[in-house]
């Protein structure tokens, strides 16, 4: 094996090797990247590293991110997914479920409105799971709904992941957003179905709300609190998501109107002050930085990983995986589960991801598709212990009385109801390319 090749599978050891030594990604990227880079090439490398990060930085499509991001958290901090979820529940509570359902829906609603898992699974887990486990729900199956419903921000558009992957692939983000919409929809059904089944079979687990809870609201109040709490921001997804997917707008100028919509929501709520402003641009500085720190730290990892021939390495044991094309689209999907179990999306997205992508592109293979299909797939790295996200989100903010065997017993049939979601999909691929074919994307 030549020497550069030794370099480049030893630079992805010790990448693994800082990051479970606790190093921020962004410093393991760049350190290694530099250290083999240097070692295989010299100097010559840093000659090509200010025109890969100047393209970062200038890519007019990336300035989404953190107008997405800002978008997300106004609505959060303007306790607007506590009204959505308290008139959803009110509306459903009759039903066996009725509260796992209302979870479900605000978490479509603010996975649309905003792409941010953290926030929706934080907030609706500070306002929902202590009620819901009062009201009799089993904690395991509160915990996996709460769980469950934040991740759908990560496939439902505007999708932070699909921004990303559009970025990664090549393809339009506007393609991205519309091949999306139908398989998080579809996922969305997936839960409430398992919910209402759940109702079916084992009604003590999913209690409704008493009647005479429900009787101080008459259907009236409840039609027009609907109204008022969850036509607007019905109205805000359908302006920013529609633009894009229309064509009207570009990604960037939607995020815009989403942002500038988020903040009349927030005043219109009678929440809007200088403090939460304030708050909201500041983390939504903080999750953007880092968010682009990663992005500018991941090229001269590429750079030199590819210069090693590290691609054509990766490309040389691909091509040898038994049954042809579905047998590395198999390969990549169990790929990405199980680094999910252990990596950050991101991670993965940044260092995985690309080394495949040149052999579907040769193969000719619909990259919406194949993107859809990771989204899919990274959404499930959310759930799965030890490091999923949301499992870390919900903990912080549960009960004292919600222990973690808890959490990670609810994930465990979500996790199933994804990956039967990712079947689903590579079945059937029309799921993905329908709706952008149809407007001409």
């Amino acid at each position: 094996m030549p020497v550069n090749e030794i370099l480049a599978l030893c630079m992805i050891g010790a990448f693994f090797v800082l990051l479970l030594g606790g190093l921020p990604v962004a410093v393991c990227l760049g350190a290694t990247g530099l250290i083999f880079g240097y070692a295989g090439f010299g100097p010559m490398l840093f000659s090509l590293l200010p025109a890969r990060i100047f393209g970062v930085v200038t890519n007019y499509t990336l300035l989404a991110l953190p107008l997405f991001i800002f978008m997300g958290i106004m609505l959060e901090r303007s306790k607007i997914a506590e009204n959505l979820l308290e008139v959803i529940g009110l509306a459903m509570g009759g039903l066996r479920g009725g509260m796992a359902l209302a979870i479900i829906l605000v978490g479509v609603l603010m996975g649309a409105a905003s792409g941010v898992v953290g926030a929706t699974v934080v907030t609706v887990g500070l306002i929902a799971l202590g009620p819901i486990i009062r009201r009799g729900y089993d904690a395991g199956v509160a915990c996996g709904v709460i769980c469950a419903s934040g991740t759908l921000g990560q496939i439902i558009p505007p999708s932070l992941v699909l921004i990303l992957l559009a970025d990664i692939t090549g393809e339009s983000v506007g393609t991205l957003f519309a091949a999306a919409l139908i398989p998080g929809l579809l996922l969305s059904g997936l839960f409430i179905a398992y919910v209402l089944i759940l109702g079916i079979m084992s009604p003590h687990r999913v209690p409704a709300i008493p009647a005479e809870e429900r009787a101080t609201y008459s259907r009236r109040d409840i039609g027009m609190k609907l109204l008022k709490v969850v036509l607007p921001p019905i109205l805000l997804i359908v302006a920013v998501l529609g633009s894009i997917i229309g064509g009207v707008a570009a990604p960037t100028e939607a995020a815009s109107m989403g942002a500038f919509g988020s903040i009349l929501l927030a005043a219109a709520s009678g929440r809007l002050n200088f403090t939460i402003l304030r708050e909201t641009v500041r983390s939504a500085f903080v999750t953007s930085a880092m968010v682009f720190l990663i992005l500018i730290f991941a090229q001269p990892f590429g750079l030199a990983f590819r210069g090693l021939g590290g691609e054509r390495l990766v490309q040389d044991a691909f091509s040898a995986v038994p049954g042809g094309l579905t047998g590395q689209i198999f390969f990549l999907m169990a790929l990405l589960f199980v680094l999910g179990f252990f990596l950050e999306w991101i991670e993965i997205s940044y260092i995985a991801l690309p080394l495949f992508l040149p052999i579907f592109h040769a193969a000719g293979v619909d990259m919406a598709w194949i993107s859809i299909l990771v989204a899919v797939n990274l959404q499930t790295s959310f759930l799965t212990p030890p490091f999923g996200w949301s499992l870390f989100f919900l903990k912080g903010v549960a009960p004292p009385s919600v222990k973690t065997s808890d959490i990670y017993r609810g994930v465990i049939p979500f996790i199933g109801l994804q990956l039967i979601g990712l079947w689903l999909v590579y079945l059937f691929p029309q799921l993905t390319t329908w709706l952008p074919n149809l407007i001409g994307w």
